[in-house]
């Protein structure tokens, strides 16, 4: 007898509750007053991915948090990310997402995942300046005429695109001999945060790169599944056949 197909689950929404159940409170958290916003942020992340979340509620202020994992959710829009204001790493990567948007209440944003979405268009006005890892792998937006150029021209502090490194900006740096114009030695003192080497976080460093690992693992291994997935098809039609 047919059935019906199954309607998907509805989505779950990220809320406040659900995030208290996944922080990790910093080891040694520093004491309420010696905390200050231009410093180092306590280690801290919240991991949420692979949790059918289909959209961010909106959420109490939680500037301890600097790491935030949504991948492999169903997410469709980027929104209410106001409530994490010191966030430096943000993967959304394998969503429903089709446009960037309400990044510009994150300035100390440092690494930004969006890869295997569904953005086509990719408007560079949304994107911090803060950058220096972005990832926008699988999306239909790559395939713009001048995409490249057009990332790294909004983008000068970025040092990684899509996995490939960024050379213009080390060009231009020994182009103009070293020297710092006033211009960006008044920017300095604006804004010291984005002039912090992006390598000083050693913590916030070793989880990206667990990160970046663990989905280069995962890729193997599915790649390893098909080849033998394959192989074992080619044995079974070579038996049917003798």
């Amino acid at each position: 007898i047919p059935t019906a197909p199954e309607e998907p689950s509805p989505g779950v929404t990220l809320s406040d509750s659900l995030i208290m159940t996944r922080i990790r409170a910093p080891q040694n958290p520093p004491p309420p007053c010696s905390f200050r916003s231009t410093g180092p942020l306590p280690t801290s992340s919240i991991r949420l991915d692979r949790e059918n979340i289909s959209s961010i509620g909106k959420l109490q202020r939680l500037g301890e948090i600097h790491s935030l994992y949504l991948q492999q959710n169903r997410i469709e829009k980027m929104e209410n990310l106001e409530s994490f204001p010191n966030l430096r790493f943000l993967c959304l990567a394998g969503n429903c997402i089709q446009k960037v948007e309400n990044l510009q209440a994150l300035p100390h944003l440092r690494a930004l995942d969006l890869s295997h979405n569904l953005i086509q268009v990719l408007d560079t006005e949304e994107l911090p300046r803060s950058l220096q890892i972005l990832d926008l792998t699988g999306n239909e937006c790559t395939q713009q005429d001048g995409y490249r150029d057009l990332v790294l021209a909004a983008l000068p502090n970025l040092l990684q695109l899509d996995f490939q490194p960024v050379h213009e900006n080390k060009a231009e740096e020994e182009a103009g001999g070293g020297s710092c114009s006033s211009e960006e030695e008044e920017d300095e003192e604006l804004h010291p945060e984005q002039m912090t080497p992006f390598t000083f976080d050693r913590d916030f460093l070793l989880e990206l790169r667990r990160e970046l690992t663990g989905r280069a693992r995962q890729r193997r291994r599915k790649t390893l599944d098909e080849h033998r997935a394959r192989l074992q098809e080619l044995w079974e039609r070579r038996a049917m056949l003798l």
